[in-house]
């Protein structure tokens, strides 16, 4: 039963990725946003344990609504970012932390914060996204190296990070928030 589902699910993305990579290239600016996109249809297809009835207008109401979502959420997606505020706020740069050796306690106490931070949002993160944001991110793994140990795609991988980058970004500007409005 398991084989012939896996099976069904192949032929629909073999029949429908390159219509929907159409669709999506149309309303969607960047390549990457796009493949993230149709992968994340085909997921939730995958994660769908109701009958559908007409697939083809599922299919394309689930890639319209992610296009939709991805457009209301779209901000840069810099690694940066989780160490450095937006411009327009007042400045609060994480980086500046890491490179003071000055063994100022307050100092200390600031990068233990983060530290504390950073590791307990990585456990809320599924174990596939938070293993290649630390293999690539804090061991210095290469894509093509994780790739190859794990069977995944590149784009896969990329994609795992990218959530984990979203996630580790916010869960660090709420710290950000807190201490600059203490």
């Amino acid at each position: 039963m398991a084989e012939a589902r896996k099976s069904n699910i192949t032929d629909i993305i073999n029949t429908y990725s390159k219509r929907l990579m159409g669709f999506i290239r149309k309303r969607v600016a960047n390549e990457a946003d796009a493949e993230d996109i149709l992968q994340d249809v085909f997921y939730q297809l995958v994660g769908n344990t109701r009958p559908i009835e007409q697939l083809t207008g599922w299919l394309f109401t689930v890639t319209r609504n992610k296009i939709t979502d991805k457009q209301r959420k779209k901000k840069p997606e810099l690694l940066d970012d989780l160490y450095s505020g937006p411009d327009n706020e007042t400045s609060f740069d994480w980086s500046e932390l890491f490179f003071d050796d000055t063994g100022n306690p307050e100092t200390e106490y600031l990068k233990n914060l983060f530290w504390e931070t950073l590791h307990r949002a990585l456990d809320e993160l599924p174990a596939a996204q938070r293993d290649v944001f630390v293999l690539n991110e804090i061991e210095g793994v290469p894509f093509k190296e994780i790739a190859e140990k794990t069977g995944e795609t590149i784009n896969t991988l990329l994609s795992r990070k990218r959530y984990a980058v979203l996630h580790l970004r916010e869960r660090l500007s709420i710290l950000r928030d807190e201490l600059l409005t203490n």
